[in-house]
């Protein structure tokens, strides 16, 4: 061997160590801008999905009231009332899922309405009219969800029942919500994450990338956003819960595992039921099975007396 190949075969894994310190740094950097920061759909493209895959004409007869919220940090968040035709003094406050907006809160209105409930829809941060930021998975959206009920109390008043349902990241946040003692009578979480770890970790899985993507990504999230994507865990919120909460998942849920959310009900110190809608997907329960869906929410609401 030549003193120049003994040279070449020296500088290899020098080579091999920066270009492999130069990947991670990619990787720490561009990870969680993905995770946390998905292009998010405009009310209009959010509308028109909602319109391509259920009847939501129902939406433009209702009397509506627009407002905002300063949250606890001063983030401002758009909000809408969606009045009950028939007078009523119980309240529900429903969230969507990420990238949506409110209007990805309508499939759950009629269900509502039907059983006497005035309807807040609202835009998560980073969501919709909201200035864009970045998503926390459930530690600052769950915060804003307790600012949203001490104002839906103070706003409208004589409040006899309030409510929240939440979807995916909106069911995640309503979970973490409960960690800050809000003044509600019940939860309903549909496909909700327990923490964000076993989400990402899965999908990598399923796109055969290797887990340890997961390490690069907190590691850049902390630095860059200032907060670790370990740190997303809204069933850490629940061991002091005594909200009635109500789980439902669909069994054929590829992006959240059904899982989540019987781990979410065992570690919630109240009343919970977990029940699974056979051939649903992620965020379709409803849509897949209307009455099923229906029945199971009633029952809670008989059996926990709200």
């Amino acid at each position: 061997m030549t003193p120049r190949m003994k040279k070449r075969l020296i500088r290899l894994p020098i080579a091999l160590g920066i270009t492999a310190l130069v990947a991670s740094g990619i990787v720490a950097a561009c990870l969680p801008y993905l995770v946390m920061t998905g292009k998010r759909q405009t009310l209009d493209e959010a509308m028109k999905w909602q319109s391509e895959h259920y009847d939501t004409s129902f939406y433009e007869g209702l009397e509506k009231q627009d407002y905002t919220v300063q949250s606890y940090d001063g983030y401002e968040l758009h909000a809408q009332l969606l009045k009950n035709p028939e007078p009523t003094d119980k309240y529900i406050m429903i969230s969507h899922g990420y990238t949506d907006n409110r209007y990805g809160a309508l499939k759950y209105v009629p269900m509502y309405l039907e059983l006497g409930f005035n309807c807040v829809i609202y835009d998560l941060r980073g969501h919709g009219e909201n200035e864009s930021t970045f998503t926390t998975y459930s530690i600052r959206e769950g915060q804003d969800i307790a600012e949203l009920v001490k104002d839906t109390r103070s706003r409208f008043g004589g409040i006899s029942l309030l409510g929240l349902h939440g979807e995916s990241l909106g069911a995640a946040s309503t979970a973490a919500s409960l960690g800050y003692s809000p003044q509600v009578d019940f939860a309903v979480c549909d496909c909700g994450f327990a923490d964000i770890e076993n989400v990402l970790k899965g999908g990598f899985k399923a796109a055969h990338l290797p887990a340890f993507l997961y390490n690069l990504g907190n590691l850049g999230a902390r630095l860059r956003y200032g907060c670790r994507l370990s740190d997303m865990r809204p069933v850490d919120k629940l061991t002091d819960n005594k909200v009635p909460m109500l789980f439902i998942h669909g069994e054929d849920d590829e992006l959240i595992d059904p899982s989540n959310s019987q781990r979410m009900a065992d570690a919630t110190a109240g009343y919970s039921e977990v029940h699974i809608i056979k051939g649903a997907a992620h965020a379709e329960s409803i849509l897949t099975a209307p009455e099923e869906y229906k029945g199971y929410v009633r029952s809670f609401m008989q059996k926990t007396g709200v």
